[in-house]
């Protein structure tokens, strides 16, 4: 049974729905009930961890029975095991729903299996609703579910002709208004931004997200990489967050210690050096490459070696999207193949 217009409409809502609630160690799930005729019951969100997931949440909104025959349409596979709440699966069959019409799988060993348990019991279940759009919504949790790891943007602006700053190394601004404020608002949806001291001893960067000249009401870590410490009087100082500092080139190391603290998205601005750093090791799962229209020449290049020996090892993308922003442009891209996920999972983080 094709997904109708009603599903469609409770979906996009679902996501909205989904923002709504923390980031954390459980996904942002959205639910909405619909009726038989696709008139809205219930909406409910996840609001943090203990809390009752999304689809019971929106249940509790109603009269018991009154969820019998109707559809659940939710931004996540409804979960399958029992943790700190029990599954969500279970109650939506004992609520009587007839349909789930949900986005994306839950990827957990544990967790996972939902939608086989609901068809078991005669629910009708569609699945990949808008799937693109729910992965968007909480690609840091199952970056973190799946590899064990934050998810990764990489992130660096450069002239026509791939530099990142002129002969002498200047370089602010090879991109306009427009690309600035962009970034600045990724900056303000990651939970942390990752810099190396190449970068914070030559541009001394706030590492802020700001709207304007306000600061937007979430803000993302800090952290800066390398051997050479932090001065005292250093803008970063002056964050809302005190600065990570990781006096190490290895940066699966400090995913893994971001990780285990709840980073699960962190933003690469870090110049050349850590950019390449990331892409040669294979931990961009997203790129996005400002693109201005100036030519710079010289050797200031907006990569370095990320370990492509010839053409038949280069690093295959896939652009997602081209964004025109004032003169500049926006490539929004994620490599073609991704590492394999992790087997192991804790239980009850959904």
């Amino acid at each position: 049974m094709a997904v109708n217009e009603a599903e469609r409409r409770a979906m996009t809502r679902a996501l909205e729905l989904a923002s709504l609630g923390p980031r954390g160690a459980n996904p942002q799930v959205g639910a909405v009930i619909l009726s038989a005729d696709g008139e809205v019951l219930a909406e409910g969100w996840h609001h943090g961890a203990g809390t009752p997931h999304a689809e019971v949440d929106a249940l509790s909104k109603l009269a018991p029975g009154a969820a019998r025959g109707a559809t659940a349409v939710v931004t996540l596979e409804p979960c399958n095991h029992t943790g700190r709440t029990g599954p969500c699966a279970v109650a939506l069959i004992e609520a009587g729903v007839a349909r789930v019409v949900y986005a994306l799988d839950d990827p957990g060993a544990i967790s996972g299996g939902g939608a086989d348990r609901l068809r078991a019991a005669g629910v009708s279940v569609e699945a990949g609703e808008q799937a693109e759009s729910a992965h968007r919504v909480i690609d840091g949790w199952l970056t973190a579910q799946r590899l064990g790891r934050p998810h990764v943007t990489v992130k660096w602006a450069q002239s026509l002709d791939g530099r990142a700053a002129a002969s002498d190394g200047s370089s602010q601004w090879i991109t306009g208004p427009e690309a600035r404020a962009d970034v600045h608002r990724r900056r303000a949806d990651a939970d942390a931004i990752v810099v190396g001291t190449g970068t914070l001893l030559a541009d001394d960067p706030a590492l802020t997200a700001r709207d304007g000249n306000e600061l937007y009401p979430a803000q993302p870590v800090p952290v800066v990489i390398g051997t050479r410490a932090i001065p005292d009087d250093a803008a970063i100082r002056r964050h809302p967050h005190a600065p990570l500092a990781y006096e190490t080139h290895d940066v699966h190391a400090v995913l893994a210690d971001l990780h285990m603290r709840g980073v699960q998205s962190v933003f690469v601005e870090g110049g050349p050096t850590l950019a390449s750093a990331f892409l040669a090791e294979g931990l961009a799962d997203r790129v996005l490459a400002y693109i201005a229209p100036v030519l710079l020449g010289g050797g200031r290049l907006a990569l370095t070696d990320i370990g492509v020996p010839s053409i038949d090892a280069a690093r295959r993308l896939t652009i997602d999207r081209w964004l025109p922003l004032g003169a500049d442009l926006l490539a929004i891209a994620h490599p073609v193949s991704s590492e394999e996920p992790v087997t192991s999972q804790e239980e009850g983080t959904h």
